[in-house]
């Protein structure tokens, strides 16, 4: 792995996008941490306190939404990255202010870049991703 090892927090439910992320994240140093329901993520983002939080917004127990709405009263809050086969508008991005969003399906390769700038790292790519729709700035 070329930059930061990062603790990362996976909040998906479809447990076969999970697994294909974690293993590429793990495969590139990083340490990492799968859950599938809201519940789970803050608890975990408590225990762990990791660097980012790639964050479905479709959970089985609740809105990554709220995931985000209670991330925000947190004294040390990490990035996060929504991922979403949901549209997701540019009014609730503006109100959540996450690092990054990604609307499902997305190339691996888009996911696994965003992830770099999030740690702080730069891309080799010149241009930005197609697939990154919209990136907040805080």
């Amino acid at each position: 792995m070329s930059g930061r090892r990062q603790k990362i927090l996976i909040v998906e439910d479809d447990e076969t996008l999970s697994r294909i992320i974690e293993r590429n994240l793990i495969a590139r140093g990083h340490d990492v941490v799968r859950v599938d329901t809201a519940e789970q993520a803050l608890s975990r983002v408590v225990e762990d306190q990791p660097d980012l939080v790639l964050l479905d917004i479709m959970l089985p127990d609740r809105s990554g939404w709220d995931v985000l709405r209670r991330l925000k009263t947190y004294d040390a809050s990490p990035r996060v990255i929504v991922v979403s086969a949901v549209r997701v508008s540019a009014d609730r991005l503006h109100e959540f202010q996450p690092f990054a969003y990604l609307p499902k399906p997305f190339p691996l390769d888009a996911l696994l870049r965003v992830i770099e700038r999030a740690g702080g790292e730069e891309s080799d790519a010149e241009e930005e991703d197609e697939f990154l729709v919209q990136k907040v700035a805080s």
